[in-house]
């Protein structure tokens, strides 16, 4: 439970409206599944996730940083803490040559565009990627011919002591669906893209090629977290679920999307108890047919 000090400490750092208590959580993800966080606090600039994640490091308060809610489960529960809420205030976006600067709340997606723009090629992997900046980095988010690693210069982020870092792109330490950001306390603010000259046109081609893509095999129409799982090295999730006879496969509102079985969706009353039911059913029965393990791409809490 958290105390008045605390709420009020919150509260002097960003303003009273922004800092809710009981706060349901599902309107907050693309899996609009998710209980009352303890407090949720819209924050509105990178100097506010600056001081407020360093001062709930300081008073060991737990805390999480949402950005869009495209790749998080929360528990029926809800979360016991504070969750800090990238609104569309902490977007800031701005092209120096061949170097685009874009704050943490940004969305891919528009950064992606604001690369077309300018004639800057190497983000169109990005056009359809429903995630934030720094969600995206923390992940190493990618999609058909790329990938966070090849195109972050740096990052700025608060790390796991409250201190102002920055980390260049060998210190990120990026693998496939990782970052040495995840899952280790660190805050990104500001994101550093290093791309290269290339014809607006084509660019442009190249994205509407990857959306098309995504509209036609993907089950976009359904609330999910994209895909489920990480490819299994020498596979590809989908391709196994749906050989082990799970296409639509359904425990309460969840289901395994008969579009690509590398979706799990929310068909409209979906609890996070049966996303979690329905993930480990698969996990079992790929596992005794294929001896593959699968293991989940999205943030489960």
């Amino acid at each position: 439970m958290l105390s008045k000090e605390i709420l009020g400490s919150i509260t002097a750092y960003t303003c009273p409206e922004n800092v809710k208590t009981n706060e349901v959580l599902k309107g907050y993800t693309s899996f609009k599944i998710g209980g009352p966080a303890e407090c949720l606090v819209e924050i509105d600039t990178v100097q506010q996730l600056t001081d407020v994640s360093q001062y709930l490091k300081r008073e060991k308060v737990p805390y999480y940083v949402l950005g869009n809610g495209s790749n998080t489960l929360f528990s029926d529960e809800g979360y016991e803490g504070v969750v800090l809420h990238l609104g569309r205030k902490i977007d800031e976006i701005r092209v120096e040559g061949n170097l685009i600067y874009a704050e943490a709340g940004a969305m891919l997606v528009s950064v992606s565009r604001t690369a077309q723009k300018n004639g800057l090629t190497g983000l169109e992997f990005a056009a359809g990627i429903p995630g934030t900046v720094g969600g995206g980095v923390v992940m190493n988010a990618g999609a058909y011919d790329g990938e966070m690693k090849t195109v972050v210069k740096k990052v700025r982020a608060v790390s796991p002591k409250g201190e102002i870092c920055e980390l260049n792109n060998e210190e990120l330490k990026f693998g496939y669906r990782y970052s040495i950001l995840r899952g280790t306390g660190y805050v990104v603010t500001d994101v550093v893209f290093e791309l290269k000259p290339g014809d607006k046109e084509e660019i442009l081609a190249k994205m509407n090629d990857f959306n098309a893509r995504r509209r036609e095999k993907q089950p976009i129409e359904l609330p999910s977290a994209g895909s489920t799982f990480k490819r299994p090295e020498g596979y590809y999730a989908g391709q196994l679920i749906m050989e082990a006879g799970l296409r639509g496969f359904t425990i309460g509102g969840a289901k395994v999307s008969e579009k690509h079985c590398g979706f799990i969706v929310n068909t409209g009353n979906a609890t996070s108890s049966d996303v979690r039911d329905l993930i480990g059913e698969v996990q079992k029965r790929v596992k005794e047919k294929f001896g593959v393990d699968l293991e989940p791409e999205i943030e489960i809490l």
